[in-house]
């Protein structure tokens, strides 16, 4: 298929539909529960309705919104109960490939980049940037999970971790100082350097363990029961 093929224009349209509308719900720009017409979509994309529709349905697939009747899409909520069933999933997941890095050795440039993530971590706590924080924790479980070769595994921590993504950013400001968990960030990137797979696999489990019981309790005591 050439570059001037009229379905590789059209795939690209595609493509870039679903990013943009993607991060829009990711980045809470769409409510939970707002609901939009294709039209709508594409006149704020500047797109026609066809890269739109075949957008929503990846979406959809993937558990970020429904396809409602007259040809739009709502925002669908995350319920406490997604939150414990999508961490259990990455607590496991994630252990495992902390074992398999760490069994394989990081590159100089894997480990480059876990430590500068944790880095960022730490000055963004000094700042006091929640936000910026966030940034630089989802770059270090990115280069993590991006470390390791089996690639369905990948795609399937990315897809439970994007699920998680918003209830994240939207809890971020109830969440204690993340000071202890930038910490562990650190004992992690130690053990998969000194290629200490079950210890990498004990930290980062407990890691996540303690985030999901965090979350859990944050969402119980302020009464969130759908983000």
């Amino acid at each position: 298929m050439s570059e001037t093929d009229p379905r590789a224009t059209a795939a690209t349209r595609s493509e870039q539909a679903y990013v943009a509308l993607k991060r829009r719900v990711l980045d809470n720009e769409f409510p939970v529960g707002s609901f939009f017409l294709e039209q709508e979509l594409a006149d704020l994309l500047e797109m026609s309705r066809t890269p739109i529709r075949e957008a929503l349905v990846r979406l959809a697939n993937e558990g970020f919104v429904e396809i409602r009747p007259r040809h739009g899409m709502r925002v669908l909520p995350i319920s406490a109960t997604d939150m414990r069933e999508i961490y259990t999933i990455l607590t496991a997941l994630e252990a495992e490939v902390a074992a398999e890095v760490a069994t394989r050795g990081l590159t100089g440039d894997e480990l480059a980049a876990l430590r500068q993530a944790v880095d960022d971590m730490e000055a963004a706590l000094t700042d006091d940037d929640r936000k910026a924080w966030a940034v630089a924790d989802e770059r270090f479980h990115r280069c993590l999970v991006g470390a390791s070769a089996n690639q369905r595994l990948r795609a399937v921590i990315l897809q439970f971790w994007e699920q998680a993504h918003r209830v994240r950013m939207l809890t971020l400001r109830l969440r204690p100082k993340p000071v202890k968990s930038t910490q562990e960030h650190h004992e992690l990137v130690d053990a998969l350097e000194a290629r200490e797979p079950e210890r990498a696999r004990q930290i980062h489990r407990v890691h996540r363990e303690t985030a999901a019981n965090m979350l859990a309790e944050i969402l119980s005591s302020n009464g969130l029961t759908n983000l």
